[in-house]
């Protein structure tokens, strides 16, 4: 399974939600503390851009001695729909400074050097320590995982359907049988009954994929054996 350092750091490389909550900064509104881009640099400090003038940078300006404390937190939310839609949250907290002279005009970059991270999500809750997240590396298929979703439920949904096979579920006795989540090391699907019950199975590759041509070979490998 990915260790959670890679999942925290996942979620940081991914599409999914972030609010920059700052000791203090009370008036803000949500949207005006959501980073227009995210990044994480060589030794594991997060990068954060925002409008010059919003409440972060204003804060991140008139802080003093570099101790103003900061919260990112993530949402993600599942890019096809299925019950129960959140699929994990994180937490990164650290201190926030400025990094003059790396934005384009009218934009700040801000910097939140971590000091502790927390996620939760499908695989459990588990704190992460920052030399951890620091070294960790988002996983190969993040960039990748929302098309490949969306692609399996409208375009592959009775291979999906199939897999009701490898959990000893009669495919007539399930309401729907979505793609959750996808990664390296496998594929996670939710099952919901017609009572409305849901569960997740996990099937996992034989091993581990490193791009999309491993990954179609692994997909097919997985649906042959549904099938067969």
């Amino acid at each position: 399974m990915p260790s959670a350092a890679e999942r925290t750091r996942t979620l940081v490389h991914s599409t999914c939600s972030s609010v920059l909550l700052i000791t203090g900064l009370d008036g803000a509104r949500p949207e005006q503390l959501m980073p227009r881009l995210r990044n994480v640099g060589p030794h594991g400090d997060l990068f954060l851009l925002f409008p010059a003038d919003s409440p972060a940078v204003r804060a991140a300006t008139h802080a003093h001695d570099d101790e103003l404390s900061a919260v990112l937190a993530l949402t993600d939310v599942a890019p096809v729909s299925v019950p129960h839609r959140i699929r994990g949250r994180a937490w990164i907290t650290g201190w926030l400074t400025r990094v003059p002279g790396l934005a384009p005009p009218g934009s700040m970059t801000l910097r939140l050097e971590v000091d502790e991270a927390y996620v939760d999500d499908l695989w459990g809750a588990m704190s992460v320590a920052p030399e951890a997240f620091a070294a960790a590396e988002p996983d190969p298929l993040a960039s990748h995982e929302t098309e490949l979703l969306q692609h399996l439920h409208a375009s592959h949904g009775e291979q999906v359907r199939s897999l009701c096979g490898l959990v000893e579920q009669g495919p007539d006795g399930m309401k729907s049988v979505t793609p959750l989540a996808l990664d390296r090391f496998g594929l996670r699907v939710r099952f919901q009954d017609h009572a409305g019950h849901c569960f997740d199975a996990r099937f996992e590759f034989p091993e581990p994929v490193t791009d999309l041509t491993g990954l179609r070979r692994a997909m097919r490998r997985l649906f042959e054996a549904a099938e067969g």
